[in-house]
C-alpha cells in the first residue's frame, strides 16, 4: 500500500512539473532588439505567415489593402507587438468560434480583436484572431494611445492567428511560409 501512494505522489509530482514547465516555456517573454527605419513595418506576432493578399475591400480597413495573415502555433512566443508607431484610433473585439487558426475560414469566424491605428504612412489594422487551442485574447492598448514599433500591446494564449492590414502597394519584405518573429522581422516596407 506505502508503494502505491509513494507512485501516486511522484506521478502528481512529475505531471505538476511538467505543467509548470510548458507554463513558463508558453508565457515567455524574450527581450527584442526592434531593426530598422520608421518607414518599416515589423512583424505583429512570431509564427509563419500563410497568407499575403491584396483586398478590394475589408471590415477591417477603409478601402483597399494589403493583408499578411501569420498563424502561431503553440511553441511560438504570444506576445504581440505593434508594428509600426501610431495613435491606436478604434478597437473592436468580436465573439464567435474556435475553428484551427490555419484555415482561411478562422479569419471570419473566430473570435478576434483588432486594432485600428493611424501612422505617418496611413492607416494600418492588427487583428488578433483565436484558434482552435487558444481561449483568450488579451489586448492592453487603449483608444489614444500612441503605440512605438515593437512595443508589447497584448497576448493570444495557445495556437492562433495575426492579421495585419496595410495601405495597398506597401512593399513586401517576405513571402509566403517565412518564419517571422514579432518585433524584429521586418514584413513590409512604407513607400517613403
Amino acid at each position: 500500500m506505502v508503494t502505491r501512494g509513494y507512485r501516486a505522489a511522484w506521478a502528481g509530482m512529475i505531471l505538476f512539473g511538467l505543467y509548470t514547465v510548458f507554463a513558463l516555456f508558453f508565457f515567455r517573454d524574450p527581450a527584442r532588439t526592434i531593426p530598422g527605419a520608421g518607414s518599416d513595418v515589423v512583424s505583429p506576432a512570431d509564427g509563419r505567415v500563410v497568407a499575403i493578399e491584396d483586398l478590394d475591400s475589408t471590415p477591417y480597413y477603409n478601402g483597399p489593402c494589403r493583408r499578411i495573415s501569420i498563424f502561431m502555433s503553440p511553441f511560438n512566443v504570444h506576445v504581440n507587438r505593434a508594428p509600426v508607431q501610431g495613435i491606436v484610433t478604434k478597437i473592436l473585439y468580436q465573439p464567435g468560434g474556435y475553428i484551427n487558426a490555419m484555415r482561411p475560414e478562422a479569419s471570419e469566424h473566430n473570435e478576434s480583436n483588432a486594432i485600428w491605428m493611424q501612422t505617418p504612412y496611413g492607416p494600418v489594422t492588427v487583428r488578433q484572431i483565436s484558434g482552435a487551442i487558444a481561449r483568450r485574447i488579451v489586448c492592453r492598448a487603449g483608444i489614444g494611445q500612441t503605440l512605438e514599433r515593437g512595443q508589447k500591446f497584448g497576448m493570444i494564449k495557445l495556437g492562433s492567428r495575426t492579421e495585419l492590414y496595410l495601405p495597398a502597394g506597401t512593399e513586401l519584405c517576405v513571402k509566403m511560409n517565412d518564419k517571422v518573429r514579432a518585433g524584429s522581422s521586418i514584413v513590409a516596407r512604407f513607400s517613403k
